[in-house]
């Protein structure tokens, strides 16, 4: 009997490995650009890129071999991106916003640059809801400002006392909470809402008809109605050019006499100073903002240092130690699917795909598939590629606006130690042996 016969059959080797990065000896340069600690994102990138950071408030800051070698770019809320930021970058194919919102990078710009644009929307989401129930619950309760009395001196000797300084107290349940955006957080808030007796009702323009009965919801078709229903407004939809200032002296007037706010979204959603006005008037009862148009906000500035009744925190309604790693794992592990595979094909949360079509189908005027991934990742155009669709702030998965189009859409993987780019020196992590 022939031996060969005999022998197992050998499975087929299909190679499945990751494609090349170029040249062997090149090995892709990522930067931090706006913050200095890269302990998280280290362990998860170290293998396939040089990390380095530049802690840089703009591009004027940023090292040129940074500028002329990086390949991809991380970035936190504190630096922007302008088209012409961007046109410093000669290698740059992809940026990763930690955070969901990316009103601080020209996304159109970046597409046409043929640099992808990735945001995280998916972390956080329970501690932004979780501190907007906590700031609602303050504003009805008024316990922030009656423990400030506290801790201030004055003596509460009688009922009359605790009357005069809890007036404005309110009962929650049977009021109707009115939120803008019904994506991942506003859906967390309304059920914890419900949870406190609340009449939950939504404004969202970009979600099927239906989703109310899955969350029990009630749904109105604009935004008028929700300002004229709501004892408390709350805005969890993402800032763009068309719901700049949604919250104005317009729209004020449409508001219930005495209703309450509160912004964990974005602080351009917000005009200050006609809230300001509102709350002097007492039109607002009480307003509580975690963002502010111009941070870090200063309480002794503009127009809401005079205002009465108004709540403010410093941005840090996403934060714990748990959503902080989970965050920044979240966006390193997106470089790193950019560098072991296809641009955009490989990315979860690209949110200008739409410039990243096949040939025969790329917008006229754009880069062309061939040049997108600058020669260490193959072309895309090489598979189908759907339509971005919309994600939410601090988060926003949907845009509220009126009347636009619907926007783009959704994420992980360890520790160590870290490395530097100050604006006049560049440390990589060979330079560090990590």
């Amino acid at each position: 009997m022939d031996k060969r016969k005999m022998l197992p059959k050998r499975p087929r080797f299909e190679p499945r490995g990751p494609i090349a990065n170029g040249p062997l000896q090149t090995r892709p340069l990522v930067a931090l650009l706006d913050g200095r600690d890269c302990s998280i994102e280290m362990p998860i990138l170290k293998d396939v890129a040089t990390v380095a950071f530049c802690d840089a408030q703009s591009t004027s800051e940023i090292h040129e071999k940074v500028l002329n070698e990086a390949v991809g770019a991380l970035m936190w809320h504190t630096i922007i991106l302008t088209k012409e930021d961007l046109e410093k970058f000669k290698t740059l194919r992809i940026i990763v916003r930690i955070g969901s919102g990316v009103d601080n990078i020209d996304v159109k710009a970046a597409g046409e640059l043929g640099i992808a644009v990735c945001n995280v929307p998916g972390y956080g989401v329970e501690e932004v809801a979780d501190t907007t129930l906590c700031l609602i619950l303050n504003l009805y309760r008024r316990t922030y400002w009656l423990a400030n009395m506290v801790r201030e001196g004055k003596k509460f000797t009688g009922p009359e006392q605790v009357r005069e300084a809890a007036q404005g107290c309110a009962r929650i349940r049977g009021d109707t909470l009115g939120i803008v955006g019904l994506g991942r957080i506003g859906s967390a808030v309304a059920l914890r809402a419900k949870a406190f007796g609340f009449n939950v009702i939504f404004y969202d323009p970009y979600l099927p008809d239906g989703i109310e009965k899955s969350l029990g919801l009630t749904r109105v078709y604009t935004l008028q109605d929700l300002l004229f229903q709501s004892d408390c407004v709350s805005l969890h939809c993402t800032l763009n050019e068309h719901n700049h200032h949604l919250i104005n002296e317009f729209t004020i007037k449409q508001m219930r006499p005495g209703a309450f706010l509160v912004n964990t979204a974005r602080g351009g959603l917000v005009d200050d100073d006609s809230l300001a006005q509102a709350l002097k008037q007492g039109r607002i009862r009480a307003a509580a903002l975690d963002v502010h148009e111009n941070e870090p906000y200063n309480v002794f500035t503009g127009p809401l240092k005079d205002a009465p009744n108004v709540l403010c925190t410093p941005h840090a309604a996403f934060y714990s130690d748990a959503s902080a790693t989970e965050l920044r794992e979240m966006a390193a592990s997106e470089i790193r699917r950019a560098i072991m595979g296809r641009i955009p094909d490989c990315l979860r949360n690209c949110v200008n795909k739409e410039y990243f079509m096949g040939p025969g189908q790329y917008p006229e005027g754009t880069v062309s598939p061939a040049g997108v991934n600058g020669g260490y990742y193959p072309g895309a155009g090489t598979l189908p590629v759907q339509q971005a669709h919309s994600t939410t702030t601090h988060e926003a998965p949907h845009t509220v606006a009126p009347s636009v189009p619907p926007p783009a859409p959704q994420p992980t993987a360890s520790v160590g130690p870290q490395v530097q780019v100050p604006p006049h020196a560049l440390v990589s992590t060979s330079d560090l042996g990590m």
